[in-house]
């Protein structure tokens, strides 16, 4: 069989496989919290301490993912990472202990966090050898493997199938995907001799502040959004998570039609836009009278923050201060540090000042995005650069 170029519609498909793969294997163990806390039978907060495990994991190993991209191709690690990932999904319904719960959702979320590196990076290389931006259709395919492994779980339950049976065969799912996408990845490996650890610096440095920043406001949406929009009397709380359900809607929308957008007005006006639209959806769920106002702020901040990190994922694989691997693990790993410290730090704040004080954190901050859109994404750069050079 041929290998494939970063310009095949075969490499184009194994990336979206990844992609989906890593939204569908996450989702999957939303539905299994419930069983694992009457399982274990603990309470709600050894069981925030337990989920805390798979973002650890996560977090953790994107720092060294990069390397290991960088040292053996993405290839490698999408596949092994992949079809990890998968088989440890079926350990989260049968773990015994929290003890071994936790310990498995730290490999899980491991093996998660390399897998997203790695198709990250290969993401990069195929959009540098189509000359089009398709970083936005890419993570697309994540947010609609979530909704497909919401839904498979929930139905495959409904149905009375039980956690353990349900995730194998999930499981299987999964492992079938990868092993397609296997052949029709890219063999690409990075020159020896590059440093095998960076903290980001320069413009990457920038680029991952962003990127938290990013990632904690949709965290806060997640976390907060229905509380708020409740505790405020604007929604009950049985129709609550409507808000996340919009959000999350036009983020995906704003995902798939993105990559169009990209290819019209340029990297730079997309973040300072999509910053600017992000913040008027905060402030105007903040304010809101009423609940079609605040769902249409929380439809604003989807459709505004939708193309954000698309976007600077793409300029950290463009940049020249560090080798792309290790500065896309770098953002990767400071996006999930602010998607999990920075709805904690939200909480702690609610605390003191009320949480609407304390939610108007989030617009003050991504302030920076429109601010910082001309260091990014300078208006000189082209959305997409040029080809690299065949590696390896």
């Amino acid at each position: 069989m041929t290998e494939p170029t970063a310009n095949s519609p075969a490499a184009r498909a194994a990336t979206r496989l990844a992609f989906l793969v890593a939204g569908f294997g996450t989702a999957c163990w939303g539905p299994l919290v419930p069983f694992a806390k009457e399982r274990l039978l603990v309470d709600e907060r050894t069981l925030g301490i337990l989920i805390l495990c798979l973002g650890v994991g996560c977090m953790f190993a994107m720092f060294f993912s990069g390397v290991l991209s960088e040292k053996f191709g993405s290839r490698r690690v999408i596949v092994l990472s992949g079809l990890g990932f998968s088989a440890m999904l079926p350990s989260l319904a049968v773990a015994s202990t929290p003890m071994a719960l936790g310990a498995c959702l730290l490999v899980f979320g491991g093996l998660l966090g390399s897998l997203e590196v790695a198709m990250n990076l290969h993401a990069v290389e195929v959009e540098k050898g189509a000359h089009r931006p398709l970083m936005s259709g890419f993570h697309a395919l994540f947010s609609v493997g979530g909704f497909l492994g919401a839904g498979f779980m929930t139905l495959m339950l409904s149905l009375g199938i039980g956690p353990f049976r349900s995730v194998l065969v999930a499981c299987g799912l999964m492992m079938l995907t990868i092993l397609a996408a296997w052949p029709l990845t890219l063999r690409t490996k990075a020159a020896p001799g590059g440093p095998s650890f960076a903290l980001p610096h320069g413009i990457v440095l920038i680029i991952a502040l962003l990127t938290a920043i990013s990632f904690l406001a949709e965290g806060a949406v997640l976390d907060w959004g229905a509380l708020f929009v409740s505790g405020n009397g604007l929604l009950d709380v049985n129709q609550a998570g409507s808000a996340y359900m919009l959000f999350a809607i036009a983020m995906t929308l704003g995902r798939f039609t993105g990559d169009a957008v990209v290819a019209r007005i340029g990297d730079r006006p997309t973040l300072m836009w999509g910053g600017a639209i992000a913040i008027a959806g905060f402030v105007l769920l903040l304010v809101a009278p009423n609940a079609p106002v605040a769902l249409a702020g929380f439809t604003l901040v989807g459709l505004g923050a939708a193309n954000i990190v698309p976007v600077l994922f793409r300029r950290a694989g463009s940049q020249s201060i560090m080798p792309a691997g290790l500065a896309i693990a770098a953002i990767s790993a400071m996006g999930y540090g602010g998607l999990l410290a920075g709805p904690a730090a939200i909480g702690f704040v609610a605390k003191q000042v009320g949480l609407t004080n304390a939610l108007w954190m989030l617009p003050a901050l991504l302030v920076l995005v429109p601010a910082c859109a001309g260091l990014v994404a300078p208006a000189a750069a082209r959305a997409v650069s040029p080809a690299a050079e065949p590696r390896g």
